[in-house]
């Protein structure tokens, strides 16, 4: 991995190792209803939704109204697409390559 993450440890490799066993959405659903709370997969899922719509250049009253995100969570996304570590925007490119 030529990316060096400043949470990098042990214990979050073996979780990535088993995210990356994850065949399936049946399987993403199974794993992650096991190890998040519902509000955690709510919040996680709001979170890409806001990434999703900032890519797609949408203010943030258009999102804050698709979404119910607060501004603060917005801006915070915002913040990561720009100056994060390019996690979204990969994902984003990927998903949209996949989906042409």
């Amino acid at each position: 991995m030529s990316y060096e993450s400043k949470f990098k440890r042990d214990d979050i490799d073996e979780l990535f190792e088993a995210v990356l066993t994850l065949k399936d959405e049946e399987d993403c659903y199974r794993f992650f209803e096991d190890i998040c709370t519902i509000n955690e997969i709510h919040a996680i899922a709001q979170r890409f939704q806001v990434a999703k719509l900032l890519n797609q250049n949408k203010t943030y009253n258009e999102i804050e109204s698709m979404t119910h995100a607060s501004t603060a969570t917005i801006s915070r996304i915002n913040k990561c697409l720009v100056y994060g570590a390019d996690g979204y925007k990969r994902v984003l490119l990927r998903l949209e390559e996949k989906n042409k």
